[in-house]
């Protein structure tokens, strides 16, 4: 069976209507920078070493993003349909990265280029507020996710995972969520038992 054609006007409506609102003007330019990328399970995305040019913009699927500390693998955020990720650093400094981003499902994502965006944000209102919305967003999912790991118990950082991110605690392997809270696989199994005794 053919998959369903996603048109890129969709997606630059969709982008618009989540962060601001947009001439057709606008909209047409928008639509004219989106990249189209397709990830098989499993792909890598970006690997470690390489730069990251794009802001990119899940449409249907799961990513994860990722580093090494110690030998072991650390996840570092998870992304799922209709979010936003990057690797801040390495787009904004132009420098290799120590990230590794994988898709864990088969993934849809368009890529916003980071040099055209910034062109086309100097002369379009609209288009700068969608840039700085993302990034405001951006930061705030990090510091959350620094709040989480500092402030609170194993227990209320999966309650509040499953809160914020229902669609990633019921897709993805439970060895990377348990990674994204800095817990055990054993500690979020406990956790899971006890939220739904809860419950």
């Amino acid at each position: 069976m053919k998959e369903p054609q996603i048109d890129k006007r969709d997606v630059a409506r969709e982008l618009a209507r989540k962060y601001s609102t947009m001439t057709h003007d606008e909209l047409d330019i928008l639509e004219g920078i989106l990249v189209p990328m397709k990830f098989a399970k499993g792909e890598m995305i970006l690997k470690e070493g390489e730069v990251c040019k794009y802001i990119y913009y899940i449409e249907h699927g799961l990513t994860r993003q990722f580093y090494f500390k110690n030998g072991k693998e650390l996840t570092e955020h998870l992304g799922v349909d209709h979010t936003i990720f990057m690797c801040i650093e390495s787009l904004f400094k132009e420098e290799p990265t120590h990230l590794q981003v994988q898709a864990i499902e088969p993934t849809l994502a368009f890529g916003l280029p980071k040099i055209k965006l910034e062109e086309v944000a100097l002369h379009n209102v609209n288009i700068q507020i969608l840039y700085r919305k993302i990034l405001e967003e951006s930061l705030i999912i990090s510091q959350i996710h620094a709040d989480l790991l500092r402030f609170e118990s194993a227990q209320s950082r999966y309650k509040r995972m499953c809160k914020m991110s229902p669609q990633v605690v019921l897709r993805a392997p439970l060895v990377y969520i348990a990674s994204y809270l800095q817990m055990t696989p054993e500690t979020l199994s406990r956790v899971r038992s006890s939220t739904l005794l809860d419950d």
